[in-house]
C-alpha cells in the first residue's frame, strides 16, 4: 500500500484551490465519493488531508487530540479573534477555558430561559399575520440580543444591533474560500482588506462600549440567570473577565479577544441552525404540523424544564444541523508525523474534518439527503458511529457554548412555533462558505398567525 493518500490532481500553481473556492460543498462531496476515508488535497502552501471516516474524526478530536493542534489558516483570523478561546492553544487556552466555565455552568444556562424567551417574544411583537420576513436576518438580530444579555450581562439597542449586522458582511466575505488569497496578506491595501479592517474596528468599538457600560458593576450587577448559580457575584462572562482583569490575570487585549469571539461565534451559529430548521420545516408539512402540535401542547410560556419534553423539536434541530451544519468543516494541524488508515500524515499538515461530508454520507445514514427527524429516535440512532455527527466538534475543544446554544435554539423554535405558521417563498437553497455556512440569498418566510 502506498503511504501517500489518494487525491484529485490540481492545476499548476492553484492546485485544487479554484475548484474548492467555486463550491466547497460539491467539491468536498465529490472527492469523498471518489477517494474514500483519507484524501490528499492541494489547497495552498501546506499539504492538506481530509478525513471522512468517523473513526478518524474521533482520533483527531478526542483520543489523539494532542497530536492535532489548532492551525492559523489566515492572518486575518488573528486580526479578528486574536488569542480568544477559539484560536488560543496550550496553557493559555486551558486558563481561559477554566476562567469561562462558570458562565456556562448548567444551572446558570437553565436560568437564562426567561431572558431567551423574553427577547424572542419582543421580536415577535413586531411581526404580524401576513408579514414576509427574512428569517436569516431576523434570527441573527435576535441571537445578538440574547448573547449580549446572557454573556455580557447587559442589553444592546437596536441601532447597535444594526451596526453589528452591517459589519458582518465584510467579515464573511474575507473568509470565503479564494484560491488567490493565500498570496495576498491581510495588510495589503486591497478594497476587501480595507473593508475587513474597518469592520473589525467598528465591532471592537461596540465591544469597548459594552465593556465601559459594565466596568465597575462586575461585583454587584444582577445576573440575567438570577439565582441559578450559588454565587454572590454576577457570573456572566464579561463580569468574570473583568474580575480577572482587576486581579491582573487579563489584559485589555485579552478581554477584547474573548468578547469578540463570544459576540460572533455565540450568535452566528445558533441563528444559522434556526434558519435551516425553519427552512426545512417549511418544506416538509407533515413534520411542521407535528412540531407545532408538540409546542402548542406546552402549558404556557416555554421554559428550560419544558425543553426536556420537546422530543420531536429536539430531533428537528439535530436533523437540521446534520443536513446544514453551520460549521461545515473543522481544521486541525498535525503536531507530529502520524499515520491514519495506513497513510503517513506529515507534521505540519493541515487536516480537514468536514461535517458536511460525514453528516451526509450514505455509509452512516439511510437516504442521507432526506429530512427525517425520526432518524434521531434512540432505536435508530444507537448503532450509528458516534462521530458520524459532530456539529459542535468534540473532545477537549468541543464548543463551550453547546448547551447554551441548544437551549436557546429549542426555546426560540417553541416560542415562534406557538405564535406563527411559516411558509418559504424563496429560491432553492443555495449556500455560501465562509467561517460558517450561510444561505447565499435572503430566506423569506410568509407568516400566518396560529
Amino acid at each position: 500500500m502506498s503511504t501517500r493518500p489518494p487525491g484529485p490532481r490540481g492545476e499548476p500553481l492553484l492546485g485544487n484551490g479554484r475548484r474548492y473556492s467555486r463550491d466547497p460543498f460539491s467539491f468536498m462531496t465529490a472527492v469523498a465519493d471518489a477517494y474514500g476515508d483519507v484524501i490528499r488535497l492541494d489547497l495552498g502552501p501546506r499539504e492538506t488531508y481530509m478525513f471522512t471516516n468517523p473513526r478518524d474524526v474521533e482520533r483527531a478530536l478526542v483520543s489523539e487530540h494532542a497530536a492535532y493542534g489548532k492551525p492559523t489558516l489566515d492572518d486575518a483570523i488573528d486580526d479578528l479573534l486574536g488569542d480568544g478561546l477559539l484560536m488560543s492553544e496550550g496553557d493559555r487556552w486551558r486558563h481561559q477555558r477554566e476562567l469561562a466555565n462558570p458562565a456556562f455552568h448548567a444551572s446558570r444556562i437553565a436560568g437564562l430561559d426567561d431572558a431567551i424567551v423574553g427577547h424572542t417574544e419582543e421580536a415577535l411583537s413586531e411581526w404580524e399575520d401576513g408579514d414576509r420576513v427574512d428569517v436569516q436576518v431576523e434570527l441573527a438580530r435576535l441571537t445578538v440580543r440574547i448573547i449580549v444579555t446572557a454573556m455580557f450581562g447587559t442589553d444592546i439597542d437596536e441601532e447597535t444591533v444594526k451596526t453589528v449586522q452591517e459589519n458582518l458582511e465584510p467579515l464573511g466575505q474575507r473568509f470565503e474560500p479564494n484560491a488567490m488569497r493565500a498570496v495576498i496578506p491581510s495588510w495589503a491595501p486591497t478594497r476587501e482588506n480595507r473593508e475587513f479592517h474597518d469592520a473589525v474596528a467598528t465591532l471592537e468599538g461596540v465591544i469597548d462600549d459594552l465593556v465601559a457600560r459594565r466596568r465597575g458593576t462586575e461585583e454587584t450587577a444582577p445576573d440575567p440567570a438570577g439565582d441559578a448559580v450559588d454565587s454572590p457575584m454576577p457570573m456572566d462572562l464579561l463580569s468574570i473577565l473583568l474580575r480577572a482583569q482587576n486581579a491582573g490575570e487579563q489584559t485589555e487585549a485579552d478581554l477584547r479577544d474573548e468578547l469578540m469571539t463570544m459576540l460572533l461565534a455565540g450568535h452566528d451559529t445558533t441563528a444559522l441552525a434556526l434558519t435551516y430548521a425553519f427552512y426545512l420545516l417549511s418544506q416538509h408539512p407533515e413534520a411542521k404540523a407535528r412540531f407545532q402540535r408538540e409546542v402548542d401542547a406546552l402549558d404556557g410560556t416555554p421554559t428550560a424544564g419544558d425543553v426536556r419534553d420537546l422530543e420531536f423539536t429536539d430531533r428537528v434541530l439535530s436533523e437540521s444541523m446534520r443536513l446544514y451544519p453551520p460549521v461545515y468543516t473543522l481544521f486541525r494541524e498535525t503536531r507530529v508525523d502520524t499515520r491514519v488508515a495506513g497513510y503517513r500524515i506529515p507534521e505540519g499538515s493541515l487536516v480537514m474534518l468536514p461535517q458536511w461530508v460525514v453528516h451526509r454520507s450514505e455509509r452512516w445514514y439511510d437516504d442521507p439527503e432526506a429530512f427525517d427527524p425520526d432518524r434521531w429516535a434512540p432505536e435508530r440512532a444507537r448503532d450509528r458511529p458516534r462521530f458520524a455527527y459532530f456539529p459542535f466538534g468534540a473532545g477537549p475543544r468541543h464548543c463551550i457554548g453547546k448547551q447554551f446554544s441548544l437551549l436557546e435554539a429549542k426555546l426560540i423554535l417553541a416560542t415562534v412555533g406557538r405564535e406563527f405558521d411559516f411558509s418559504y417563498e424563496g429560491p432553492d437553497l443555495d449556500l455560501r462558505g465562509s467561517l460558517t455556512m450561510h444561505p447565499d440569498h435572503p430566506v423569506p418566510m410568509r407568516l400566518s398567525s396560529c
